[in-house]
């Protein structure tokens, strides 16, 4: 997966950023966004059941965001893609 710009929804309107993906420790894939105002950083990863979960993020944090950037990312990540 290359690095791709997306939209999360956010409480006063979109947010635009970028995600890209990383290794932490040996790990498991993680996937960064990064909002291009800075004002927010998501990190999420899949856990042991291949549903994904947030790992670290600044704040304020919508819970929904894991699905929403989830999703794209899957999206992305598709063969069709």
């Amino acid at each position: 997966m290359e690095v791709f710009e997306t939209i999360l929804t956010g409480t006063d309107g979109p947010i635009d950023g970028l995600v890209s993906a990383t290794i932490q420790n040996g790990a498991s894939k993680q996937y960064i966004f990064s909002s291009f105002d800075g004002t927010l950083n998501l990190v999420i990863a899949k856990d042991e059941n291949g549903n994904w979960e947030r790992v670290s993020s600044t704040d304020p944090y919508l819970s929904g965001w894991v699905d929403e950037l989830g999703g794209q990312i899957d999206k992305h990540s598709s063969p069709a893609f």
